[in-house]
């Protein structure tokens, strides 16, 4: 073999000895890769309809003001500006005709002037409850039951069962029954009753329910302008309309320093 064919194939091993250690090191510097988890445990049924009522947005604003009228077999029940932070802390309830009620906490006062003044702490916390309802079902001290389907109207709901821990709230033996639509996942009605100055038992004897309608969006948040009460029983569902409420001028607002300042006078209920 002449000395330039061994020159040749001296090279080609050179060569073929180069490119094998590059490859090699890429080899040895290839990085790792992790593992790419991915969190698919579905949102709850609370959680998808917080998410439906934009409840980020409604908690950034500081408080609502809005007109409501509401009213009961066909008289009215109630005439006013409410004025409440939407941690739902403090209220302000300006009835028609010039007399107040106010809550900070658990406290409730009222102007002496106020005609059904044995219905003070219901109308403090009562009305409240209904507007924010959609933004509360997460609130400390909630009880919820699985997720069921039900039947309402001929139209079929996503229901859960709410009730509370003992001393929550003003009325912690109260419940509701939440049916929300399965696709759009707002709450159009919600069964309930009421213990507000009666025993358990006598408020389950006579459940009612509220349906909501007509929403508007408010800086993102949609609220119903127009509820509607109803009988109600489990097995039979909604009965006749006993009740009406209309909301008008629904907004964000910010407050004072006096918007919840409790004039002297009033008296604690």
């Amino acid at each position: 073999m002449s000395n330039m064919l061994k020159s040749c194939f001296f090279c080609l091993f050179i060569l073929l000895l180069t490119v094998g250690c590059k490859n090699d090191n890429k080899q040895d510097k290839e990085v790792e890769v992790p593992e790419l988890i991915i969190d698919d445990e579905p949102m709850s049924l609370i959680e998808t309809i917080e998410d439906a009522y934009n409840k980020e947005a409604f908690l950034s604003n500081e408080a609502v003001e809005l007109d409501m009228v509401i009213s009961f077999g066909g008289k009215e029940r109630l005439d006013a500006k409410m004025t409440y932070l939407t941690n739902s802390t403090k209220g302000k309830i300006e009835l028609k005709d010039g007399s107040f009620i106010y809550y900070d906490g658990e406290k409730v006062f009222h102007s002496p002037d106020l005609k059904n003044d044995k219905a003070a702490r219901f109308d403090a916390y009562t009305w409240v409850y209904f507007l924010f309802f959609q933004n509360k079902l997460s609130d400390q001290g909630t009880i919820w039951s699985e997720l069921e389907t039900s039947e309402l109207n001929n139209k079929m709901y996503d229901t859960q069962h709410l009730s509370f821990e003992a001393n929550t709230g003003d009325a912690p033996d109260d419940w509701y029954v939440v049916y929300s639509d399965p696709e759009t996942h707002m709450v159009e009605y919600v069964a309930y009753i009421v213990t507000v100055n009666k025993s358990k038992e006598a408020a389950e004897s006579d459940p009612h329910a509220i349906g909501y309608s007509n929403f508007k969006i408010i800086d993102g948040v949609p609220f119903a302008q127009d509820w509607e009460f109803y009988e109600w029983t489990k097995d039979g569902g909604l009965g006749k309309v006993i009740g009406k409420a209309t909301l008008k001028d629904v907004k964000f607002v910010t407050t004072e320093a006096d918007t919840f300042m409790v004039p002297e006078g009033f008296i604690e209920k």
